[in-house]
């Protein structure tokens, strides 16, 4: 298979908290993960800046986000 066809692109549900800024959106992502030492079970949550074109998304909508070249200085993520 050639290296170009590949694609190795994250992808993460989350939930948008903030749609104020103009063609970006806030998404935050929670995940259940195991502490390695502990054993305790823990959620954790994590805001990312994600691109969004046309300014469809607001507050509280469910979103599927994909890694992409950097858009911006804190944006690498846009919205499927």
């Amino acid at each position: 298979m050639d290296k170009t066809t590949e694609t190795h692109k994250k992808r993460l549900k989350g939930v948008v908290v903030s749609d104020k800024a103009d063609k970006t959106v806030t998404v935050k992502v929670r995940r259940f993960t195991k502490h390695p030492k502990y054993g305790k079970f823990m959620t954790i949550d994590k805001k990312y800046k994600v691109h969004d074109e046309n300014n469809a998304h607001k507050v509280g909508d469910e979103v599927v986000i994909e890694s992409c070249k950097p858009v911006s200085k804190d944006k690498s993520f846009k919205v499927v």
